[in-house]
């Protein structure tokens, strides 16, 4: 038996460390990202605003989208760009210009970028899992606060989400 212990003492000693070919990373569900998506414009249309609204996953795909009754059709866009720069930085589109003033005007340049308030991140204990994204609102601060409003109205899911 003291020949067995030494053995697999021996084997753990020298054994690699086991690698991992999978990892669970959580992202946004289609249902959440809905929810989201659906929960500011509710805001935005108690304010009396027409809005778009884009939900992105962590990859920048489009998860959920819609353009509210009366918003222009170039809000669609507008609000994708917007969530496309949150997923490139991890913070909203309004801390990535003041945090950075000196690289805001060269990544507004970027096609697929918008640097203007009404980019939020989704976030789940701590990572990035996607971005939320409102245009149309009068001012940029308005489709920032219909987003941060419908992340609040949600805010418990990703608090206490289901098992991934």
């Amino acid at each position: 038996m003291k020949g067995w212990s030494a053995c697999v003492a021996t084997w753990f000693a020298v054994a690699p460390a086991v690698a991992v070919d999978m990892a669970a990373i959580p992202t946004i569900g289609m249902e959440l990202a809905r929810d989201l998506t659906q929960g500011a414009i509710e805001v935005c249309r108690d304010y009396g605003w027409q809005v778009s609204v884009v939900v992105v996953s962590k990859s920048g795909d489009i998860q959920a989208a819609l353009r509210d009754t009366l918003a222009p059709r170039h809000t669609l866009e507008l609000a994708r760009r917007k969530a496309e720069a949150v997923i490139l930085s991890g913070v909203s589109t309004a801390d990535l210009r003041a945090n950075r003033p000196e690289i805001a005007m060269e990544l507004g340049n970027v096609d697929s970028l918008l640097l203007i308030e009404g980019g939020v991140p989704i976030q789940y204990a701590g990572v990035t899992i996607g971005a939320l994204a409102v245009a149309g609102a009068p001012g940029p601060r308005n489709n920032e606060r219909c987003a941060l409003l419908s992340l609040a109205k949600h805010q418990e899911r990703l608090d206490f989400p289901e098992d991934f």
